[in-house]
């Protein structure tokens, strides 16, 4: 079959579902879903679960589900259960960014793909709308480290909106957003004038942009993509008021964490799995039931600017 927006010499390395494919085909609204919130962000059952009721969540509002990975070399847009089954469970599957991609193809390796990776393969097949929990960024003490997410250059170079609940807590979320400012990304908040953090509705930033609601966002995109304004747009929505664990709450739960971290001496891609995992140790499993909680409201309101952003191209 072939499929608008995706180059023949990709389609040789790439595997779409039925369900997927039709849907592209057809030029219907389609939701990109990362698969290292399975494999490295949720113990097992949970993770498996939250990945089939998330799936239903964007049918449930009008999209099609893409979950996206790399299995055996082949670029995976929309997954088996068994294959959503080998990421929750199979200890070996790595976690790939986009530097990692051309070395897990071409070895024909298994890879669970970050925001960034996710990114990139969601735009080779034509996937403009991704939901995901939280996105990377600028690393605490990032000016002695460098430890900048490869998902805010993604984000600059990369043409697909990514819904989230803003940058993650444990990250330099002012940094962040000036990087992002920098690099011509529109960070935007749904429905709000402050930015989130996460776990938290807000934690003292305003935010740079924002849209009242999902018709809005899609305009947004809608107007960049057509004026020739590359790369992608942060689209944040904060967590529901309900589910939420509050910034004073969560500020010391994050510095134990951190501190717990450097006295392991965990850099790199290490350390977004571990603070997240030792946050839901300290909080006793409060910060999971809040990042499940997230990731389907993001979910949702990423399948409505799915539908939104089909209508206006059709």
């Amino acid at each position: 079959m072939n499929l608008p927006g995706i180059r023949p010499e990709v389609a040789a390395l790439m595997d779409l579902t039925p369900e997927v494919a039709a849907a592209l085909q057809a030029g219907g609204p389609v939701v990109a879903l990362e698969s290292t919130i399975i494999s490295h962000g949720m113990p097992y059952p949970q993770n498996v679960d939250m990945a089939r009721e998330v799936e239903q969540i964007v049918r449930d509002n009008g999209a099609t589900p893409a979950t996206i990975a790399v299995l055996g070399g082949r670029l995976k847009v929309g997954l088996s259960p068994d294959e959503l089954e080998t990421l929750a469970t199979d200890k070996t599957v790595q976690k790939i960014s986009t530097r990692d991609l051309p070395v897990t193809v071409a070895l024909e390796q298994n890879g669970a793909t970050t925001v960034a990776s996710t990114m990139r393969i969601a735009s080779l097949a034509g996937i403009r709308v991704f939901a995901t929990g939280g996105t990377g960024g600028v690393h605490r003490g990032a000016g002695q480290t460098m430890d900048i997410s490869a998902d805010l250059l993604e984000l600059a170079r990369t043409e697909v909106c990514v819904v989230s609940a803003g940058v993650k807590s444990i990250l330099d979320i002012g940094l962040t957003l000036e990087v992002l400012e920098t690099q011509g990304v529109p960070a935007i908040t749904l429905g709000s004038e402050e930015f989130p953090a996460f776990y938290s509705r807000r934690i003292g930033f305003a935010s740079p942009l924002s849209v009242a609601n999902e018709a809005e966002a899609a305009r947004v995109l809608h107007a960049k993509w057509t004026l020739g304004l590359g790369g992608g747009v942060m689209l944040a929505n904060p967590i529901p008021e309900a589910d939420e664990i509050p910034a004073d709450e969560m500020a010391g739960q994050i510095e134990q964490a951190l501190a717990d971290m450097n006295a392991l001496g965990l850099t790199g891609k290490d350390t977004t799995p571990y603070l997240l995992g030792r946050i839901v140790e300290i909080t006793g499993g409060r910060s999971l039931d809040t990042n499940i909680a997230l990731v389907r409201h993001n979910a949702a309101v990423a399948a409505r600017v799915a539908v939104e952003y089909a209508r206006l191209e059709a």
